[in-house]
């Protein structure tokens, strides 16, 4: 599939976008980078944004921030939730099923990339999948039930990484005690993310449900994703690309992930971002999807092996 240039030669922006009053939407990871500002371009369209992080003071300057800016009747608040934790994440999500009654869509943007040494979550998992996929599994199907109440949207924000890895799912070894690679790994967590994305969409099909769901991408942005879990070398790398014009910025970043959340008449089998400099920046578009991000036969077992290590089972 090559990019598609649905919205004109400027791409998807948020000059799309009416009034979202009266839409309620959960994203995950929104302190800083794309997370905050699809926050704030959501917000100030109108839109309730319950923010999910792991550092309750850093969501509370977020709000007070948000809040200066937009004005102090914002509908914005935070609840707790460590994707890194199962239990965390269980908690977070029976708070937001107590106290949400809506929720057009949760964006599933928070992530932690090139981690330098294999590091294990406190469920025994290595931490890029754990954090990245299994976290994102559990809140999701957690949500489902709510989100299809609402005929909403799973929008999961994955990267253009997922072709630098192993483009499959390395079922022998899902902890890479191994063969361990910063680069390798986080590949992979991206992979069984979209993959998770596409046979949702089949599962929902099968089963008539109401859920739709997208994948995207922000390209090259200024986040500070490495600068979170990178190692010294990769945090370097990454400052000096910062300072040149092939790295756009978060909010440019954070188009994909809201055109995914708001736009009608998308494709769900497709991967949404930047259409230029090899969809690292550039008009906001349909890019490309490689064949092996949908394999059927591996997207299967990758479910199955997530409700096992999860312990979750979903109800569709």
């Amino acid at each position: 599939m090559t990019t598609k240039n649905l919205f004109g030669p400027d791409g998807w922006t948020p000059e799309r976008l009416g009034s979202l009053k009266g839409k309620t939407y959960l994203i995950t990871g929104t302190t800083s980078g794309t997370g905050f500002e699809a926050t704030r371009i959501l917000l100030s369209k109108g839109a309730k944004v319950v923010m999910l992080n792991r550092n309750p003071k850093k969501s509370d300057n977020v709000i007070t921030q948000l809040k200066q800016e937009l004005g102090s009747d914002t509908d914005v608040s935070a609840i707790r939730m460590d994707l890194s934790d199962l239990a965390s994440v269980r908690a977070a999500a029976a708070e937001v099923l107590e106290t949400v009654s809506q929720i057009d869509a949760l964006i599933c943007n928070a992530a932690i990339a090139q981690v330098p040494t294999q590091k294990m979550t406190v469920d025994g998992f290595e931490s890029q999948l754990g954090t990245n996929h299994y976290g994102h599994f559990v809140l999701c199907g957690m949500l489902f039930d709510r989100i299809d109440e609402s005929h909403g949207r799973i929008v999961v924000v994955a990267s253009l990484g997922y072709k630098l890895g192993l483009r499959t799912i390395q079922f022998d070894d899902m902890n890479w005690d191994k063969n361990y690679s910063a680069n390798s790994v986080y590949s992979q967590s991206k992979l069984a993310q979209m993959m998770f994305a596409y046979e949702l969409q089949d599962r929902v099909k099968a089963a008539n449900r109401n859920v739709e769901s997208y994948v995207c991408h922000p390209g090259s942005s200024a986040t500070s994703l490495i600068e979170t879990s990178g190692s010294m070398v990769t945090k370097v790398i990454y400052r000096l690309m910062m300072m040149t014009p092939l790295v756009q910025s978060a909010e440019r970043g954070a188009y994909p992930e809201i055109m995914c959340a708001t736009e009608d008449g998308l494709e769900q089998r497709a991967f949404y971002g930047p259409t230029k400099r090899m969809e690292s920046g550039g008009p906001v578009g349909q890019g490309t999807l490689e064949p092996y991000a949908h394999d059927k036969a591996v997207m299967s077992k990758l479910w199955d092996v997530s409700e096992k290590e999860t312990g979750f089972q979903w109800n569709i």
